[in-house]
């Protein structure tokens, strides 16, 4: 089945079920804060292999103890697809691993 762009309503439910992801024009975003530089290091390698896994890539921050994410889906004309949320959840599931919050 092919992408497809999610309606706003989708999108809002999509993001109460991702405490701390928020929609920011046409992209879902969420920044993460860990314990040290090193470890937000580690955490934006560990999301990189993510996205290979995936073939779908954020852009993707790093900052001396941050880690921030935007996404939209290209392939559509840059809307919030399934496949963002895809991401976003799998992202969510390794940031706990991290200790980010």
């Amino acid at each position: 089945m092919p992408l497809a762009p999610l309606s706003l309503k989708e999108i809002e439910d999509r993001l109460a079920e991702l405490p701390g992801w928020s929609l920011d024009g046409d992209r879902i975003a969420r920044s993460y804060r860990l314990g040290s530089h090193f470890a937000a290091t580690a955490m934006v390698v560990h999301i990189a292999q993510v996205q290979e896994e995936l073939d779908h890539h954020s852009d993707l921050t790093l900052g001396y103890n941050t880690v921030a994410l935007t996404m939209n889906t290209h392939s559509v004309g840059g809307a919030v697809t399934e496949r963002d949320f895809e991401l976003a959840r799998r992202v969510e599931e390794l940031a706990q691993g991290h200790g980010a919050s």
